[in-house]
C-alpha cells in the first residue's frame, strides 16, 4: 500500500484471514453485530470508507473483505477500467453468465460465519454493491444473512433481455431465498437510481415477482426534471451520490437500510 492509502484507512483494522486456503485481508471497524460490505468496483475507496464508517456510528461493526483494486485509493476512471479488466479475467466473478452466482460468494459466507462469531449477534447484513451488489442475494442462502442489501447490482451486465432480468444466482438458491422469506419473513432489499443502466428496471421487477412482499425496492429518480438535482448517470446511491441532507433521497435511502439493520440485527428493541 502507498502511504495515502494507509492514512485513508488509518482508523480500520487490517487482518489477514485465510478462506478455503487463500488469504484475504479484512478491514474492521466499530462495535456491535457486524455487517459485511462488499466494495463496488475499483475496490475500497475512500467513500467505501466513508459509508462504512457512518454505519459504525450506528451500533456495528463493519467488516470489509478486499475484493479487488489497493484499498483505500481514489477513484479514478483509468484505475477502474484496469480493475474491472482484472476482475473480468478472474476465475471469483461471473460477469456474464445467466443462473449461476459468483464463486466468491463461497469463501464470502466463512466470512460470514467468522463475523458472527468475532461479533456476537444471531446474524449479519451484508451489502453489495454495483459488481458485487447482487452477491449480496446469493449470500442470502446463508441462515445467518439477516439483512441482504442489494445496492446499485449490476451482474450479470444487462447485455440481451435476459441478463437484464437475472438476478445472479441459480434456480436453486433462489428457491433457498424465496423459503426465508416465507418461513422467517426475509427482505431483501435493492437501490437503484432510475436512469441507471447498468441496474435495468426490469431486473427489479423480476426481484419483486419472484420474492413478492420480501423484497424492498427503493428507486430514486434521475430523470432530467428530478428536483433534487441528480444526474441522469447517477449510479452508487450509498456512497458517491449520497448527500447528508435528511431531505435528500440518497439520505432517505440510507436511512432505510439502517433502520431495518437495526429491526433484524437488535430485534429487542
Amino acid at each position: 500500500m502507498t502511504s495515502n492509502t494507509v492514512d485513508d484507512l488509518v482508523d480500520y483494522t487490517c487482518e489477514t484471514m485465510t478462506f478455503q486456503n487463500q488469504k484475504k485481508d479484512v478491514f474492521w471497524k466499530g462495535t456491535g453485530p457486524c455487517i459485511i460490505i462488499l466494495s463496488e468496483i475499483p475496490g475500497i475507496t475512500p467513500e467505501v470508507a466513508e459509508f462504512g464508517r457512518r454505519i459504525t456510528t450506528r451500533g456495528f461493526t463493519v467488516a470489509i473483505p478486499n475484493l479487488f483494486g489497493t484499498p483505500g485509493k481514489p477513484y479514478r476512471n483509468g484505475y477502474a477500467l484496469k480493475t474491472m479488466t482484472q476482475a473480468c479475467i478472474s476465475k471469483e466473478f461471473i460477469l456474464f453468465a445467466r443462473g449461476r452466482s459468483s464463486p466468491v460468494t463461497r469463501w464470502i459466507r466463512e466470512l460470514v460465519e467468522v463475523s458472527v462469531s468475532q461479533c456476537g449477534g444471531q446474524g449479519v447484513g451484508v451489502v453489495g454493491m454495483c459488481f458485487t451488489g447482487g452477491f449480496a442475494l446469493a449470500l442470502a442462502v446463508d441462515p445467518l444473512v439477516k439483512v441482504p442489501v442489494m445496492s446499485q447490482p449490476s451482474l450479470p451486465m444487462p447485455i440481451g433481455r435476459k441478463r437484464k432480468n437475472d438476478l445472479g444466482l441459480s434456480r436453486e438458491e433462489l428457491s433457498i431465498v424465496q423459503d426465508r422469506v416465507h418461513k422467517e419473513q426475509l427482505c431483501v432489499i435493492g437501490l437503484r437510481f432510475t436512469g441507471d443502466r447498468l441496474v435495468p428496471e426490469t431486473r427489479f421487477q423480476k426481484l419483486k415477482e419472484e420474492l413478492g412482499d420480501g423484497f424492498i425496492g427503493i428507486e430514486i429518480d434521475s430523470s432530467s426534471s428530478n428536483p433534487n438535482g441528480i444526474q441522469e448517470n447517477a449510479h452508487s446511491v450509498l456512497t458517491t451520490e449520497f448527500r447528508d441532507s435528511p431531505e435528500h433521497p440518497t439520505f432517505i435511502a440510507h436511512e432505510k437500510v439502517i433502520n431495518h439493520f437495526k429491526q433484524r440485527l437488535f430485534p429487542e428493541l
